[in-house]
């Protein structure tokens, strides 16, 4: 049976292409996601390029079988357009009405930021292991442990 590349209306969280790429190529959309974010911030941004051609070229999997590229390219690109003014009046609901623990969140990451630049350029000897370079690995290696460890304790 030939499998076809679809954007997943049943597994997304922006799209649907993580989803559709998990499902295309028998992985977990989880995988495909984390790849995403990598190339997107290790890629000077090319995923999020390649996330959005994919949004626009890749037919929904709700689309009928034979849905030309122009209908699927128009689709795609009505469907960012709504998703874009959602975003946008999500957006201004959070300024308008903020959650505290959301406050909390910001205020502790921007501290955690200003302290670590802050570190980094002093230019103390003693802390020149501490910068980005080391730092980023670390960060994935604790988040694929932290997926990890989510996905041991279901079973």
């Amino acid at each position: 049976m030939e499998r076809k590349l679809y954007r997943s209306e049943r597994n997304r969280m922006i799209a649907g292409v993580c989803g559709g790429l998990g499902d295309y190529l028998n992985i977990d959309p989880v995988i495909v996601r984390i790849f995403f974010v990598l190339l997107a911030l290790g890629g000077n941004g090319i995923g999020v390029l390649v996330y959005l051609l994919l949004w626009i070229t890749v037919p929904s999997e709700n689309l009928p079988l034979d849905t030309n590229l122009q209908d699927t390219v128009r689709n795609g690109t009505e469907e960012i357009a709504e998703r874009t003014l959602e975003m946008g009046n999500e957006f201004r609901r959070i300024v308008r009405d903020p959650n505290p623990k959301a406050s909390l969140f910001i205020g502790i990451t921007l501290i955690f930021l200003g302290a670590f630049y802050l570190i980094q350029n002093l230019h103390l000897p003693w802390l020149d292991w501490f910068n980005f370079h080391n730092i980023w690995p670390l960060l994935l290696i604790f988040g694929g442990m932290a997926l990890l460890i989510r996905y041991l304790r279901k079973d």
